[in-house]
């Protein structure tokens, strides 16, 4: 899969013998600038401290860099590595004092290089724990046959090309750069798609998931064939040697998955369920990881390749492997990956680049040529796939996509001596330009949010036709959820004639791997998930609504940002007409507010945003509505007009259909209005209050209308406060942006805007009472 860089052909150039004098012991500490005050650049002779410096220097001109590219639309990898080109020989690097703090002697190379290779050897571990290898073995036909595809086309036709261009005389070490341009060029490594993908945003897109699918199907035949083809060399130069290379393997491999992953599943086992894993069993797997790379080592192997197995073995997601990130991913990305990129690309060397132009030339035609072959065979491929054609085009150049892992590939080729500085140069450049141009034309091609979840229908409880199924996407978080949202599907009154269709979907935010997972748990009965507990309550919730109630269980696990998405896809996909959601605040039993999580109230305002059905947040005040079967409960609505009222009233109405169910009214007006409607939302309002005003109860309904005054926002405050008290739940339209001479003065005071002017003053605290809230938006957009 997506690992660190493989291990150089069993060819060695350069076996030159090196001299190297150091002081012993070495100079690590100083006693500060004034160890010399007439020279207080002393400090620079020790190694920490000429860290330190190089480190400060790494991380401004890095931020400077991506500060001012930002705004184009330049990602931070590709800012990291513009960064690394200014301070290498072509810019910075032509000042002396610059040289002297980063290439004044060799030791000072090492000190620099062995801190980033040790950090990346962390990054590695943590590619290998976030990465999902089930993802390449239960994927579709239609992403196995683009991975191999995209892997073999550009494989085959860059082959060609260095055959078509080979001199008779060109020497074995080119051609083996040659065979590294390729291979790099022609794999699609699931790590560097992922993260694109993420910092794009589309991660758990349907275009996203396709493109994870297809990286991870390219890079298990990439390291197939790779075992291969390193087999078939040590069988060529002895088979002894090669028998004894797949033993050591098999060996390394059965160790890593046979003995060492069960216990990791031991250690999961162990930890009792919300608590963390214990940090013993963190620094054994960390120690376990270098001492794999050790190993490596010893086999002739890259150590970042024992550390990206080992991370691999790390069952991800909670609560191992999501551990392992949270306590690592930040120090590895955010200190140790930044100096990697940059000093890696410092190396690069334009001038001895320019050297040979005729080697420039065959490896832009090579280069292109591979590029080429990809993007057109996995165009082709997609387009075969049925995906429309901006689509496909934005998938090929994901799939053709650069980044961090064939940096590392060159740069560990060159650390090995098996590419000159001037082809490193040279395919480090091709990286900066892939990972510069490609997020651009991407973020232009796809933009998944634009019109995505808008609908051809009117999909609202509004316009249901009489006696219809409700659908319902209910969203849940965390366990206490659970009980509210219950309660308030039991007070819809789901009929044998009207039943209710309910989807509950657990949202859990994605810690500790890079694919996004969506399950569906009535195809996987037996996997088993932390959504356990909500299942079991849907499910005996649609067993005490018996032929009225059908529940389906999802899980979707997925990044913060991206929850939305989840939710709006499945609404779509299910026809629902309306979507149920949590508020972000927690209340305690005494009405104190407890918890604010800010990603459920992130992910509420982008589904508030972008849903292709009606939605409702619920805000749970720990009053209990559906106490039992013979108590009866209060609903109040309060309506000031609007399509989001008129919703809300039309879901008010099919909740006083319960007999249980007491439901009033509330009609605010303006003194001006006297109840007439003058226009065409009056008219409509009008006609959705018509049956309330005649105080219908034919069908058993149990309905008062009130009508009361409200000349500006403080009228109405005091006339929300003198309610509250008299309810078990009170339901609004959230009427956001809507100006009304009702509620004037009060939205300049809103805490939380996604709850409209009514809604924000009934949770306020000010309050002081324990009612709950249903705060409805109707459809927001329809696609014509």
């Amino acid at each position: 899969m997506a690992g660190p860089p493989p291990p150089p052909p069993p060819f060695s150039f350069g076996n030159g013998t090196f001299e190297v004098c150091m002081a012993l012991p070495p100079k690590i500490n100083s006693v500060g600038i004034w160890e010399n005050q007439t020279s207080p650049s002393v400090i620079l002779t020790y190694s920490l401290p000429l860290l330190e410096l190089q480190m400060l220097l790494i991380f401004t001109v890095t931020h400077l860099v991506y500060g001012i590219l930002k705004p184009l639309g330049i990602t931070l990898f590709a800012s990291q590595m513009f960064a690394g080109m200014i301070m290498g020989p072509a810019v910075l690097g032509k000042i002396e004092s610059f040289r002297d703090i980063f290439i004044r002697n060799e030791l000072v190379l090492q000190v620099i290089d062995t801190t980033a290779g040790f950090g990346f050897c962390i990054f590695s571990f943590l590619m290998g724990v976030k990465m999902d290898a089930r993802l390449a073995l239960k994927t579709t036909r239609r992403a196995v046959v683009i991975g191999i595809v995209s892997l073999l086309c550009p494989l085959l036709v860059s082959i060609i090309v260095q055959e078509i261009y080979k001199t008779p005389n060109q020497s074995e070490r080119i051609t083996i750069e040659y065979l590294v341009g390729v291979v790099t060029q022609s794999v699609t490594h699931f790590s560097v798609v992922a993260w694109l993908l993420g910092e794009l945003n589309i991660l758990n897109s349907e275009l996203g998931r396709l493109a994870l699918s297809a990286a991870a199907v390219s890079d298990l035949s990439n390291i197939f064939l790779y075992k291969c083809f390193t087999l078939a060399g040590y069988w060529k130069m002895s088979p002894s040697l090669a028998v004894g290379w797949a033993g050591a393997t098999i060996f390394y491999l059965f160790l890593l998955f046979c003995v060492f992953r069960p216990w990791m599943f031991w250690v999961i086992r162990t930890t009792p369920e919300g608590r963390p894993v214990k940090g013993v069993y963190v620094v054994i797997i960390m120690m376990l990881a270098f001492a794999y790379g050790v190993f490596t080592h010893w086999l002739d192997r890259s150590p970042l390749l024992g550390a990206f197995l080992v991370g691999l073995a790390v069952p991800d997601g909670p609560p191992l492997g999501s551990t392992m990130v949270e306590k690592f991913d930040g120090l590895a990305n955010g200190v140790f990956l930044v100096i990697y990129v940059t000093t890696s690309t410092m190396r690069v060397n334009p001038t001895k680049m320019l050297a040979d132009l005729s080697r420039v030339r065959f490896t832009c035609i090579l280069v292109i040529a591979t590029f080429l072959a990809k993007f057109i065979s996995c165009l082709i491929a997609s387009c075969w796939s049925r995906i429309p054609i901006r689509d496909s085009l934005a998938f090929s150049l994901i799939m053709s996509s650069k980044g961090i892992v064939e940096l590392s590939y060159f740069s560990s080729y060159k650390d090995s001596e098996v590419l000159s500085d001037e082809t490193f140069s040279m395919l480090t450049l091709v990286v900066l330009v892939n990972a510069t141009i490609i997020p651009i034309l991407v973020k232009y091609l796809y933009d998944p949010v634009s019109r995505k979840y808008a609908s051809y229908q009117q999909r609202n409880i509004m316009h249901l036709k009489p006696n219809s199924e409700l659908r319902i996407l209910a969203c849940v978080h965390r366990p206490e959820h659970v009980s509210a949202l219950v309660d308030v599907l039991n007070i819809t009154y789901p009929t044998k004639e009207s039943p209710n269709v309910v989807y509950a979907l657990h949202l859990i935010e994605l810690v500790g791997r890079d694919s996004p997972v969506f399950i569906a748990h009535q195809k996987h009965k037996n996997l088993v998930v932390n959504s356990y507990h909500h299942i079991v309550a849907f499910n005996q919730y649609e067993k005490n609504n018996w032929e009225t109630v059908t529940v389906n269980a999802f899980t979707a696990i997925s990044p913060s940002k991206l929850m939305h998405e989840d939710v709006c896809t499945l609404a779509l996909d299910k026809e629902v007409s309306f979507i149920l959601l949590p508020f972000h605040r927690k209340w305690s039993v005494d009405g104190s507010i407890e918890d604010d999580n800010n990603v459920i109230r992130n992910m509420n305002c982008n589904v508030l945003d972008r849903a292709p059905c009606s939605t409702g947040i619920l805000v749970d005040r720990r009053r209990k509505l559906f106490m039992s079967s013979t108590s009866t409960y209060s609903v109040g609505m309060i309506f000031l007009g609007g399509k989001d009222d008129r919703e809300a009233l039309t879901l008010a109405k099919r909740i006083a259909r319960d007999p249980k169910v007491k439901l009033t009214v509330i009609h605010l007006i303006a003194d001006e209005d006297s109840g007439n409607f003058i226009d065409w939302d009056g008219m409509l309002d009008a006609e959705v209050l018509k049956d309330i005003k005649q105080n219908d109860n034919s069908h058993g309904c149990d309905v008062k209308y009130i009508v009361l005054v409200s000349k500006h926002g403080q009228q109405a405050s005091r006339i929300v406060q003198s309610i509250v008290g008299d309810y078990d739940l009170i339901i609004v339209g959230r009427r956001y942006g809507a100006d009304s001479v009702q509620t004037m003065g009060l939205s300049d005071w809103s805490e939380f805007p996604e709850l409209g002017v009514i809604g924000d003053l009934l949770v306020s605290p000010d309050l002081n009472c324990r009612i709950s809230v249903l705060v409805v938006q109707q459809q927001d957009f329809i696609d014509s």
